[in-house]
């Protein structure tokens, strides 16, 4: 028997998928009441082909070849959803092994043309520097947070956060909670009036202006993002905190500054690489004076016996670049190696697919304005990015750690009461 794709499909993933796939050939395939997916071109079939799962699927959407009927494009949770639950391989007969290697065979395989959205592969990339290099960090960098600072505006919110919110309670605001956020590592780092914070990783500068209004301390952000910095100082201007608040468009490595009672770096650590988090940890603890606080705040996986992100995936080819991620073992243990003393350690993992949530909406309710801001394909890779990531945060696949230790001095002194609270603070009656 000569397959059509639609044969494929079934011969692949069942006839009872929850799909129903139309195909260029005419064919279909999957339940006839399943949810539409059309393959419109044979290109789109070659992205399937050439990188099976997550990868090929975006290609051949971000190219056109691919449609999902009743996809929310802004919030397209419902359907990664349902591919990740219903979309499984079957392990073929000998029989339909042979038929789907002769199909494989007649749609003559081969790469077509990468969409502008990705990034180049792993060898181009190194003739544009060493990875974690200065030069390559901040190409990194400028290629995920540059989109817009408009477009950033649109999905995040009132708040320009960029990392985990934190909800008080179950019917807390994505804006109410990253507040909260902010808070929270304010009374983790202990900040009182005329203390000076550094936060490295700054982004638009949200963690100095509350430790600034808030706590009273002056604050010092960078950024390796140049609209980041921009967006950040000219916010400062406007609020009145000039003097107090600074961020700056600049590698973290370049602060020459000592002495600061606290530092926070909040969603930092997944761009800097694993090897370098020796260095960086050393850097910071360089950076504190004795007794002085560090809180990292990052995405990581729940186990320790992996690092990176697949060189060849979505996230790293689409959206960050050069991005790595381990287990928070592995990060207490490279801090403890530098000198610094963990003294709290907590997962805020489901606040994460929360605050997706929240991202995906806000993308879906501004899709048109940030499509005629970015373009369809940048906004789809956002929809996908959006909405792959909360489905990842929900299952266990990956998690957020947030990291408390201090500048213990040589006498033992590490600036913590015996009982240390975190709670009430500025910020406490949200809800």
């Amino acid at each position: 028997m000569t397959l059509t794709v639609g044969k494929a499909f079934d011969r692949l993933f069942g006839a009872d998928a929850p799909f129903h796939v139309v195909a260029y050939d005419g064919s279909t395939g999957g339940r006839p009441d399943g949810l539409v997916i059309r393959l419109l071109t044979e290109r789109g079939l070659n992205y399937l082909l050439t990188a099976p799962g997550m990868l090929g699927m975006a290609r051949a959407y971000l190219m056109g070849d691919l449609l999902i009927d009743e996809m929310n494009e802004g919030d397209p949770y419902e359907v990664l959803s349902l591919f990740g639950s219903g979309l499984v391989a079957k392990r073929p007969s000998f029989t339909d092994a042979a038929e789907l290697a002769a199909f494989v065979g007649r749609a003559g395989v081969h790469l077509p043309e990468l969409p502008q959205t990705e990034t180049p592969g792993t060898a181009t990339r190194l003739a544009h520097g060493l990875r974690h290099g200065r030069r390559r960090d901040a190409d990194a960098i400028s290629h995920h947070y540059d989109v817009s600072n408009a477009f950033y505006e649109l999905v995040l919110g009132p708040s320009m956060t960029y990392t985990c919110a934190c909800y008080p309670t179950d019917t807390s605001s994505l804006e109410q909670a990253q507040a909260y956020k902010y808070d929270l590592v304010a009374r983790k780092l202990g900040l009182e009036p005329g203390m000076r914070l550094l936060d490295v990783g700054c982004g638009w500068g949200g963690m100095v202006r509350h430790a600034v209004r808030h706590y009273g301390v002056t604050a010092l952000g960078v950024t390796l993002s140049r609209e980041q910095a921009s967006w950040a100082q000219a916010r400062i201007e406007s609020e009145g905190l000039a003097g107090r608040a600074e961020v700056r468009h600049s590698d973290y490595r370049d602060v020459t500054e000592r002495g600061f009672d606290a530092i926070s770096s909040i969603g930092l650590t997944e761009h800097i690489g694993i090897k370098n988090y020796p260095s960086y940890f050393r850097f910071l603890r360089e950076r504190l004076r004795d007794e002085g606080r560090l809180l990292n705040h990052c995405i990581t996986r729940p186990d320790n016996r992996h690092g990176g992100l697949p060189a060849r995936g979505f996230i790293n080819r689409y959206v960050f670049p050069d991005g790595e991620l381990t287990g928070s073992g592995e990060i207490v243990r490279v801090m403890e190696d530098e000198g610094l003393e963990v003294r709290h350690h907590e997962n805020l993992r489901e606040h994460y697919a929360r605050t997706l949530a929240g991202w995906n909406a806000n993308l879906s309710k501004n899709w048109d304005d940030a499509v005629a801001l970015t373009g369809l394909a940048t906004a789809r890779v956002w929809g996908l990015y959006l909405a792959g990531s909360r489905i990842a945060f929900e299952r266990n696949e990956i998690q957020l750690h947030q990291v408390l230790a201090s500048r213990t001095s040589l006498e033992g002194e590490a600036g913590f009461d015996l009982r240390p609270l975190f709670e009430p603070g500025v910020i406490s009656q949200l809800g």
